[in-house]
């Protein structure tokens, strides 16, 4: 296997992620890394091991679907700029209503809501219909609103004339500059920070990609300031026009990793655009910036840092001291006037100093280069800081219309990173926390804390909250969710750090609680969960993808985890309650006749099987649900028909990937770099493929083509279909098998208005079939390498 980058969490993506976040490289062996086999153990005469309740890979379980269906200091925005107030969650999860008792020869079944009179609920405008017997989906044809094209998530457009080969072109690492002559089938080319793993989003003649500071846009934040930003280019050029600037937690790493960036992919709608940057916020702002020559509120007049003084112990050459002698003396200071001098900003003689709302602070009102001013200086803990407030003339800045500090507000505790990509539905945002384990991967520090959020989309405030997990969240929660009108019922689906996938009716919910509808555990019961990722249990990093009336989901990790066993699921959301694949109990309740027996149930504050649900050496065993959701699940499968399982390439690895389906054949990848190719309807494996590569991003299907992008930046392009076809293996006179981009591809391809985009950890490359005589593109991209960043 070719290097493995480790990073502290992942959002593929961050993908979602798909997408996630980085360290510095570390390598491994091409063996699968944790492939460690469910345990064996002695079972209670009458019952099956776990894998004998499992359909065989590639066969189908009785589909009951009914028919349809630096510094945090920073000063805050005055109080009318703040976002409705809000109170912590709820510390209760979504509750189920008890089941009726099962006949006496079958457990009792677990909790269900059965609604069937009342869950014509009032469908939002907009939410996307989901039924078995539909035909294909709609496919996506112009923009790239959100992650996954709708709320579906599913990656497939209608765009044609896709190229399967191109060249960004040589750099010159001296300037910085792209030679043009090189370059091919490239429309424009951006320079992005030093890592990258949002993917981009292109809407309302603007693409937004989240990134970090490493190639300085903005000049009050320089190159070597570790930001996270939300960079917004022209969709036509790909010209720079504003930037989001996220300063670090002061925690660290526990909470705000080093160099990560926004890992947040945007979701827009008209000219509003949500995400989650590196603090943990909740961001909207508007697409068109300060171009529109308005500051749109409630958030307005932001105050943004310019730049920091620090001071020093020696009384010789601190700069601090004198500048506070020269304020109460209503004068600047030369350190001062020579700090605003670097941001080519010139007060004019004779301001007025005074003083501020809080010990140890200044205000300056007055005018620069023809614009009224509002400055303030601070003196915050070993430092003078200095910032002004935000106008419609300043127009690389971000344009803020609201803010919710989950954190602060909400009581989360993100590990390592926060990354969520939002949907939403009708005036409703949900949204994840990203809630998670301490430092030490031993406890959750916020239990109490929610997990997903209804927000109103206009104004931050929080309608509801869900904290199901409680103390039993393994990692990090860096998912996003889908949401669709399923059996009737619009959903919103979300996949908790516990490994489960919960489904809540996508609406208002009732006393800041939403209703659950129903709840699948996408790990076997006997899977073990390790610090490090020895063990065999997961959590969910891949957003769940809603296709013709079905759920499709897979479990994985951490990159910085490895790799390991995976599984890949098929559910039929119409059922109720708990669906998983197999309900767990107890010795002595197996010793009770069939009526009278109680599954275990996990309680949100018992982290007593938040390792392990059963432990077969006490006599603990998993029992087939009568009330399963399970269509089908994947986790090996023959594909070449040789009586044999290759533990590499006919086994699902971990995975960060979000499914892509398109006429029934669902593509995904794993992190152990493997492709798979499956029946949507049976989960029968039609064909895998080794890239020799970690895989972080998801497939885009488009054109008739399956793209995909590895951590070694390669690129590949494959015919879509049952039979392996592979496009672009003559692309170049080396015969190079795929199209390598310059560094890793850590997020997924996306299309939109017939242009592909792609990026690797510094540059956005817009990519269309051009003619020769066009190939000689905009020399816009410096990469952070060329800049010695």
């Amino acid at each position: 296997m070719k290097s493995v980058l480790s990073c502290g969490a992942c959002l593929v993506a961050l993908a979602v992620l798909a997408v996630g976040c980085n360290r510095p490289a570390s390598t491994s062996n091409k063996e699968p890394a944790g492939k460690t086999a469910a345990k064996e153990a002695a079972k209670p005469e009458g019952t099956k091991p776990i894998a004998a309740q499992q359909p065989t890979p590639g066969e189908t379980k009785p589909d009951q679907t009914p028919p349809s269906a630096q510094p945090s200091s920073e000063p805050a925005a005055a109080t009318e700029e703040k976002p409705a107030e809000t109170k912590p969650a709820a510390e209760k999860p979504a509750e189920e209503k008890p089941a009726e008792p099962a006949p006496a020869e079958t457990p009792p079944q677990p909790a269900v809501e059965s609604k069937a009179a009342d869950e014509s609920a009032e469908i939002p405008a907009g939410l996307p219909v989901s039924a078995p017997n539909d035909p294909e989906p709609a496919e996506h044809e112009s923009d790239y609103a959100q992650w996954g094209t709708s709320p579906l998530k599913n990656n497939v457009s209608k765009a044609t004339n896709l190229p399967t080969f191109w060249d960004g072109g040589k750099v010159d690492f001296k300037t910085g500059k792209r030679d043009l002559a090189s370059m091919k089938n490239i429309k424009w080319a951006a320079a992005l920070g030093s890592q990258t793993y949002a993917n981009p989003i292109v809407a309302d003649g603007r693409v937004l990609i989240g990134t970090n500071n490493g190639n300085g846009y903005l000049k009050r934040y320089p190159a070597d300031v570790d930001l996270g930003c939300m960079l917004a280019f022209t969709e036509d050029k790909g010209e720079f026009l504003w930037q989001y600037s996220s300063e670090k937690l002061p925690t660290g790493k526990v909470h705000d990793w080093e160099l990560l960036g926004i890992c947040s992919t945007p979701i827009v709608e008209g000219d509003r655009a949500w995400f989650v940057d590196n603090r943990g916020e909740v961001v909207c702002v508007d697409t068109q910036g300060f171009y529109d020559d308005e500051d749109d509120g409630p958030i307005i007049g932001e105050w943004a840092r310019l730049f920091d003084i620090a001071k020093s112990e020696d009384p010789a050459k601190d700069a601090v001291a004198p500048l506070v002698s020269a304020f109460k003396e209503n004068k600047l200071g030369d350190a001062l006037v020579e700090q605003f001098a670097k941001l080519e900003i010139q007060l004019p003689d004779g301001v007025e100093i005074k003083a501020g709302d809080k010990p140890n602070s200044w205000l300056i009102d007055t005018e620069v280069s023809g614009v009224k001013r509002s400055i303030r200086m601070a003196i915050e803990g070993p430092r003078l800081s200095v910032y002004w407030r935000t106008t419609p003339a300043d127009k690389h800045e971000a344009d803020v219309v609201w803010k919710l500090d989950m954190m602060k507000e909400l009581a989360s505790s993100q590990h390592n990173a926060a990354s969520c990509s939002g949907v939403i539905v009708g005036d409703l945002l949900f949204i994840s926390t990203s809630n998670g384990v301490d430092a030490q991967h031993n406890n959750v520090p916020a239990p109490n804390a929610p997990s997903l959020v209804c927000l109103e989309k206009e104004t931050g405030k929080v309608v509801w909250t869900d904290n199901s997990p409680g103390v039993n969240i393994l990692h990090g929660q860096w998912s996003s969710p889908a949401a669709a009108v399923l059996g009737g019922v619009p959903q919103v689906i979300y996949p908790n750090g516990d490994g489960w996938l919960r489904s809540f009716r996508a609406d208002r919910g009732k006393d800041g609680k939403p209703e659950l509808l129903w709840k699948f555990d996408c790990n076997p019961k006997d899977a073990l969960y390790e610090i490090r990722g020895l063990g065999t249990r997961n959590h969910i990093i891949a957003t769940p993808v809603i296709y013709k009336g079905h759920v499709y989901i897979a479990v994985g990790e951490d990159p910085e985890h490895g790799d390991g066993v995976g599984h890949l699921w098929c559910i039929d959301p119409t059922k109720r309650g708990d669906v998983s694949p197999d309900l767990a109990y107890t010795r002595d309740e197996m010793s009770k006749p069939a009526a009278e027996r109680k599954p275990i149930e996990i309680g949100r504050l018992d982290d007593s099987r938040r390792l392990q649900t059963i432990d077969a050496a006490n006599g603990e065993v998993a029992v087939a649900n009568p009330n399963s959701a399970m269509v089908w699940h994947y986790a090996s499968y023959d594909v070449n028909q040789d009586g044999e399982i290759d533990d590499f390439q006919e086994t699902m690895h971990r995975s960060l990937s979000t499914v892509t389906i398109k006429d029934e054949i669902l593509y995904t990848s794993d992190f152990s770099g493997i492709i798979h190719c499956v029946d949507a309807k049976t989960g029968k494996v039609y064909w895998t493929h080794d890239m020799l590569g970690a895989c972080w991003g998801s497939c885009l299907v488009a054109d008739g083509k399956v793209f995909i992008g590895d951590e070694d930046g390669d690129v590949y392009v494959f015919a879509h279909g049952k039979e392996k076809q592979w496009l672009n293996q003559h692309a170049t006179e080396e015969t190079n098998p795929t199209v390598n981009m310059g560094s890793s591809v850590l997020g997924t391809p996306i299309v939109a208005n017939n242009v592909l985009y792609i990026f690797n950890k510094n540059t956005l490359f817009a990519i269309e079939a051009r003619q020769p005589d066009q190939n000689a593109g905009k020399p816009d991209a410096e990469t952070p390498e060329a800049a010695g960043q």
